[in-house]
């Protein structure tokens, strides 16, 4: 399962390259990186709309990748970078907008910082860790569902994005009523196209439920985060709006999706699934290396360059958008050894699969101890677990933000008398979000 695409010998001044797209194997980054990677590490990168003369970069190189995501000569400022694709709705003569007060994920210091710090204890290592119980309990709630169902179940809906939905929705203070209600809406903000209405109407519905939400809690702040940000005098109800909209987009898309492809992928690899439930201790390797050789964020991160900065041999000019390929410096061989081997026992620091430097996902010790909970508990739960579609009939997820499966029928050997492991009845779950490192 590797990239087998002829090499591409050209300098940077040579034709702009599109962002690569198609994949000869689901698991695998789109077809053209590695010769990129080997060739052109920086290469002129074809972009749709935004600042600039349509063209930037495509950084395909870990070391380099690093570089851009940590050198502050490299903003994130949404109004400065332009895209690589389509924006997702029709429409002429679009320029990306400045960000929304609140909304930190496309800010640079000292905004993003001032944010990010009211936000970072409930994010934290040890944050992360009180937070156990409860995920332990969501993640068997809906196994519990799942072994009540009696025929194939899509472990999308079933099980991937349910999980991650209510422990997002616990931890920032979203109640049972309004957590399909966000989920349904952000899952069509997940899309790589909709339609302007479309957009307007997601948007009027997250921004109606998170206000009415940010009200409540200024009256009786609860010990969620909402009741944080209530507490804190310096936000205004539109900051503190725009922060919980960030953290919810990014949470729900993301960790939905790796344990949806960390399943398939793992079901398709079955000497790694045998050695994990073989060796427990090996969670932690397991999830870094599926973070690493699956990077569901296939359209990379941009940055924009706010001087002239030489990176790979090329100078990139003051105002020249910057992609980082997140999938294609994942599995670059000078830091990875083997990179396109799924091997749950390497030693794989140093990826970037939740980006790397000052905007590295505020996120990912949540995403990793709801991976480390959830993906066992499947397996221990099911230990027949198994595709019930062929695997070439599974929809892959190439037209969303984050990539992953659309759906992925599973079935197991269930007990002759259908009253064991019987629980609350299947339901279907909310669907997704998303956000872009």
């Amino acid at each position: 399962m590797t990239d087998t695409a002829p090499p591409v010998t050209a300098t940077a001044a040579d034709e702009p390259v599109t962002l690569p797209v198609r994949r000869g194997c689901p698991f695998d980054p789109p077809d053209g990186y590695a010769a990129l990677r080997e060739h052109r590490p920086v290469a002129p990168l074809r972009l749709t709309v935004g600042p600039g003369d349509g063209v930037g970069w495509l950084v395909t190189r870990l070391a380099d990748a690093r570089r851009v995501l940590s050198d502050s000569r490299f903003s994130h400022r949404n109004e400065l970078i332009g895209l690589p694709i389509p924006p997702p709705f029709p429409i002429d003569d679009y320029t990306p907008p400045p960000a929304a007060p609140g909304a930190f994920i496309k800010m640079d210091r000292p905004e993003h910082t001032r944010y990010r710090r009211v936000l970072n204890r409930r994010f934290t290592v040890r944050g992360v860790a009180e937070l156990t119980p409860m995920i332990t309990r969501i993640t068997h709630e809906h196994l519990d569902r799942m072994a009540a169902a009696t025929g194939p179940v899509d472990l999308v809906t079933a099980f991937a994005e349910p999980v991650p939905v209510r422990v997002m929705c616990e931890l920032v203070g979203v109640p049972t009523p309004a957590q399909e209600t966000l989920a349904a809406q952000f899952a069509v903000l997940s899309r790589m196209s909709y339609t302007v209405e479309e957009l307007i109407a997601a948007c009027t519905v997250v921004d109606g439920v998170l206000r009415e939400l940010v009200a409540a809690a200024r009256v009786d702040p609860g010990a969620n985060l909402l009741g944080d940000l209530a507490r804190d005098d310096s936000l205004t109800d539109t900051e503190r709006v725009n922060l919980a909209w960030a953290l919810l987009g990014g949470g729900f898309d993301t960790t939905a999706s790796m344990i949806a492809l960390g399943t398939y992928a793992l079901l398709r690899h079955p000497d790694q699934l045998a050695l994990l439930r073989a060796r427990p201790e090996l969670v932690d390797s397991a999830v870094e290396e599926l973070l690493r050789h699956l990077t569901i964020s296939h359209l990379g991160a941009s940055r924009a360059a706010l001087e002239d900065v030489e990176l790979g041999g090329v100078r990139i000019r003051a105002g020249d958008t910057v992609v980082v390929a997140l999938p294609a410096a994942n599995r670059d061989p000078a830091h990875f050894t083997d990179p396109d081997r799924l091997d749950i026992t390497a030693d794989r620091r140093g990826h970037v699969a939740f980006g790397h430097g000052v905007h590295q996902c505020i996120g990912q010790n949540l995403a990793r101890a709801v991976l480390r909970v959830a993906c066992p508990a499947l397996f221990d739960r099911f230990p027949s677990l198994r595709l019930a579609r062929p695997a070439d009939e599974i929809p892959m997820r190439d037209d969303m933000l984050h990539y992953g499966v659309h759906e992925l029928p599973v079935t197991w050997d269930r007990p002759a008398d259908p009253t064991v492991g019987a629980a609350t009845p299947a339901v279907r779950a909310p669907g997704p979000s998303a956000d872009v490192p």
